[in-house]
């Protein structure tokens, strides 16, 4: 299941990308069979050892092109591994929302973007994440959780104050809003057949593919899609500005 839409990334083989809070590592994985160099990144070992695991094993079926390229490491978002302007694209998918000092992880991804690069942000969706708050402390009052609900015009304004140029945007997942809305009002924790008969309509969806449920789901994506996702940019003129005062510098050091 994605939320980033590579094409609005513009994603492209030989890019070198990084997957912030990969998770398992579904979008690594589609990121490395479109030809990336990718480098995953979450702090949970479980998360790391998964996302290894899956990775060799796209390598070894042959699903990956000739270039491309993974890696997995452990890593904190607020001090990420790696130089200034780096990489190309950056991803980071529903994670930001358990970070207390959100401001400062979205300077890291701004750090190590090179000039020109791209960063896609997914966060849940304000309306339908209230109504789970609404519905369920247990949701997302627990260690690692949720510890804020964005806005879209502030998760905007945080991404240009971090020094990103945030563009195109749009909402996902609207099939599974109402599925953690049944979920928190009977129980996060607990099990019920309606939870249950709605989870394997959710898995049909995502190994089926069918016309229908994807044409509804486009439909309502912008009504109640559980995911925002917005695209910000690296200006392109950082690089200009930098390469001026390096000269200045020069000139006046002689």
């Amino acid at each position: 299941m994605l939320t980033v839409d590579y094409d609005r990334l513009d994603l492209r083989p030989g890019m070198t990308v990084l997957d912030l809070g990969c998770g398992e590592g579904r979008h690594a994985f589609e990121a490395y069979r479109r030809g990336a160099r990718v480098v995953a990144v979450d702090w949970g070992q479980h998360e790391v050892a998964t996302t290894k695991r899956w990775l060799g094993a796209i390598a070894e079926a042959g699903e990956a092109p000739a270039g491309a390229r993974y890696e997995v490491v452990r890593g904190d978002l607020l001090h990420l591994p790696f130089p200034d302007a780096s990489v190309d694209r950056v991803m980071a998918s529903e994670v930001l929302e358990h970070i207390p000092d959100d401001a400062t992880a979205m300077t890291e991804i701004a750090r190590v973007l090179k000039p020109g690069g791209r960063v896609a942000v997914t966060v849940p969706r304000f309306g339908p994440e209230r109504i789970c708050w609404a519905l369920s402390d247990a949701y997302h009052a627990n260690e690692g959780g949720h510890i804020r609900i964005y806005r879209a015009d502030v998760l905007r304004a945080r991404l240009s104050t971090a020094g990103l140029v945030p563009g195109a945007s749009h909402h996902a997942h609207a099939l599974h809003a109402p599925y953690w809305w049944l979920k928190c009002a009977v129980g996060v924790d607990e099990d019920s057949a309606a939870v249950r008969a709605y989870h394997r309509l959710l898995v049909w969806d995502l190994t089926e593919r069918p016309w229908l449920t994807r044409t509804v789901e486009r439909v309502l994506d912008p009504l109640i899609g559980k995911s925002f996702v917005v695209y910000a940019d690296k200006p392109a003129e950082v690089a200009v500005a930098a390469a001026g005062l390096d000269r200045e510098r020069s000139a006046a050091a002689r």
